[in-house]
């Protein structure tokens, strides 16, 4: 057996130790945007120390369990804070939160960051939903021997983030009176923050927002043949646009003042997936 799915085949089985949930959505809490899992109908709650073999967050602001419940009637896993790679983690290990999830039944993906503004459009504090991404910059988790058991050895990846689900998102943030931004993400490898000149060569690539983590998660997901998408807060202007330097509290702290409209957002929009679902 693959070795990486042996291990995956064993966080599952301690998961399944602990509870017997089948969550149908995942949903991926980024920087300062945890406490939407205060608003879940909470069935259980699992730390990540307590899965044999599972990596374990370390960034300010990541909580690091799983929470099992549901978001107005629809069965959700919520992972309270991830794993970055610039944490010291082989990718495979970043990604392995990812495919668990799909594991234990969900069948689409809610992916949340938060970023780094490189269009001028965007604003502090502005929320963008994922068109798409690109990788090109942080190691592909795919590489190595394919694991034929998640996925094809070449998936394709044209419509990685669903456009029904970004529908759904759009007329949610409209019904809300919430104003949502959509564009291009890039996932670079952190921990430093980007140089101007490398926001500048982003901009030319066409990105409109920058952050350290979602594309590698949103490229496992789709090997697996999940459902994505992905929202972004803008938590500052990239390097180079102001004349600010950036730091992690400036980012915590526009998430937390974001987070009561991101978690209507994200709630309401969860309670329409489940016509999506099987």
């Amino acid at each position: 057996m693959n070795e990486i799915y042996e291990k995956l085949e064993g966080c599952l089985k301690s998961v399944r130790k602990k509870t017997d949930f089948v969550p149908k959505v995942a949903i991926v809490l980024g920087s300062g945007l945890g406490d939407f899992a205060n608003d879940i109908k909470v069935e259980c709650e699992i730390d990540y120390h307590d899965i044999d073999g599972f990596p374990v967050s370390t960034v300010p602001g990541h909580a690091g369990k799983f929470i099992f419940g549901y978001v107005e009637g629809v069965p959700v896993v919520c992972m309270k804070g991830r794993v970055h790679f610039y944490e010291g983690y082989p990718i495979s290990d970043v990604v392995m939160p990812t495919r668990l999830m799909k594991m234990l039944g969900a069948e689409i993906l809610f992916l949340t960051n938060a970023s780094g503004g490189l269009n001028s459009d965007f604003s502090a504090g502005d929320f963008m939903l994922l068109t798409d991404h690109i990788s090109c910059f942080a190691p592909n988790p795919l590489i190595g021997a394919n694991i034929d058991e998640l996925g094809t050895r070449f998936p394709d990846m044209t419509h990685v983030y669903d456009e029904d689900l970004r529908n759904i998102i759009i007329d949610t943030a409209k019904e809300n009176n919430i104003k949502l931004q959509q564009g291009v993400y890039a996932q670079l490898t952190g921990p430093s923050f980007e140089s101007p000149a490398e926001i500048r060569m982003l901009r030319t690539l066409g990105v409109d927002a920058v952050g350290m983590s979602t594309v590698v998660e949103a490229i496992a997901a789709n090997h697996m043949g999940m459902k994505i998408c992905c929202i972004s807060c803008v938590c500052n202007l990239a390097a180079g646009m102001t004349a600010n330097p950036l730091t992690h509290d400036e980012v915590q702290a526009a998430a937390n003042e974001a987070a009561p409209k991101f978690k209507m957002l994200v709630a309401k929009s969860v309670a329409k997936f489940g016509k999506l679902l099987k």
